[in-house]
């Protein structure tokens, strides 16, 4: 009685497991769903000529022995990444992500979050979703491609400087109609360099004091982002969006070297602490390497910045973007996508402390080879002309001024 008791719950288990199959319920068997992938990238870079003693804000392995904070570290871990996502039944997915490469102050190789976040599905289709947490502010296409799939080593300032680390902690509302999930996922599995699915229509509430920074003020920054892509009768893919948002942001104030051995600290007026106007609108304009492409932005606004002449921070306007042209083809020996990109910027950096001003005018030509699916080696010639945004130099040189500089950058980069 007792064995014919165990056969009958048995059979009851595997009848409800069946049961939760035919109905698409797995929730009971979710874990199964996760994936646990990542990326490796070092880098290391050679100082051809130019000024001396530079730093490049974006990369700690830009420098040389006069360099501050020691930045001629020859080999650098730039990331070392960690990516747990996966399905929770039908409703809700989940994705968490580490960096094993991050700094705080001089020391390194620490592990920060960098996403944690849920995406609730309102329907069925996936057409609708909620995303709670921190992840990826919707403002750019460059800004919102993995660093593992952009073709340059460095984010363009003009629209990196908008959203410090790329992410904040905030609500966000996405809508991707069938179709545009279709295209999404044919130019992601062709290899072309997208973003992922961010949306058609995107638009969020977030704390607008960047990547794992507590909000500062009773002001919540709002963004809203329309992208769309087309596909041409002879299979090539074109997309193009626009996207803006508005806020107060609150900048950090610290010391910095004006002139030899005199240090300031910025004024903030009283009615200015809970922050300035912080208001920016884009556009993006892809034509996906096949094998030729194109990939540009621009953008326009008013953000906080410091100004060397009164000592003060005061909401100016900013402008800038890039072009970049590409190539992609592939041999025996892999695929190889050469590229050019020139970046400008006439604006502050709000993110780091003072909000200094940034002039920039880049140039980079470089090659990414993809040797395997699971390794990637890119080189470029960077021609740097752009202002020194970290402060506390050697003694006697002046903090947040301009310098030209030519470098030989690479980086090998390990998919898992």
């Amino acid at each position: 009685m007792v064995r014919l008791a165990e056969l009958e719950t048995k059979q009851e288990t595997n009848s409800k497991e069946i049961a939760d199959i035919a109905q698409g319920n797995t929730r009971s068997r979710w874990a199964e769903s996760l994936q646990l992938r990542g990326y490796l990238q070092t880098r290391y870079t050679e100082m051809l000529s130019g000024d001396e003693g530079v730093n490049l804000w974006s990369d700690r392995s830009v420098g040389d022995e006069n360099s501050l904070g020691d930045a001629d570290k020859n080999y650098l871990i730039r990331r070392a990444r960690v990516v747990l996502q996966g399905d929770i039944g039908q409703r809700l997915s989940i994705y968490v992500q580490g960096d094993l490469a991050s700094s705080a102050g001089t020391t390194g190789n620490l592990f920060q979050m960098r996403d944690a976040y849920g995406d609730f599905y309102m329907g069925a289709g996936k057409v609708h979703r909620l995303r709670v947490g921190q992840s990826k502010v919707p403002y750019g296409f460059e800004n919102m491609q993995s660093s593992s799939n952009r073709l340059a080593l460095d984010r363009n300032d003009a629209f990196n400087s908008g959203v410090p680390g790329e992410r904040d902690l905030g609500v966000f509302y996405y809508y991707t109609p069938s179709n545009v999930q279709t295209l999404f996922a044919e130019i992601n599995s062709a290899g072309l360099k997208h973003t992922g699915n961010y949306g058609m229509f995107g638009v969020g509430l977030y704390n607008g004091q960047g990547l794992n920074r507590g909000d500062r003020n009773d002001n919540q920054h709002v963004v809203a982002r329309l992208t769309y892509p087309w596909k041409f009768a002879d299979g090539q893919y074109f997309e193009a969006g626009i996207q803006g948002y508005t806020g107060d942001f609150v900048p950090t104030v610290g010391a910095y070297r004006a002139s030899g051995e005199v240090s300031k600290t910025p004024t903030v007026l009283a009615q200015d602490s809970f922050g300035y106007d912080d208001q920016r609108v884009g556009l993006s304009a892809i034509w996906y390497p096949q094998p030729f492409g194109i990939q540009a932005e621009w953008n326009w606004g008013t953000s906080p910045q410091l100004n060397l002449a009164t000592n003060s921070i005061t909401e100016e306007d900013l402008e800038g973007g890039y072009i970049q042209a590409m190539f992609m083809t592939a041999n025996d020996l892999g695929t190889f996508i050469p590229f050019v990109k020139w970046q400008y910027y006439n604006g502050a950096n709000k993110g780091e402390t003072n909000s200094p001003y940034n002039r920039v005018n880049d140039v980079e030509l470089g090659v990414e080879w993809q040797i395997a699916r699971e390794v990637e080696l890119t080189g470029v010639y960077h021609r740097m002309d752009r202002n020194n945004l970290v402060t506390g130099n050697r003694a006697g040189r002046i903090d947040y001024q301009n310098f030209e500089t030519d470098a030989l950058r690479f980086q090998l980069q390990y998919n898992y």
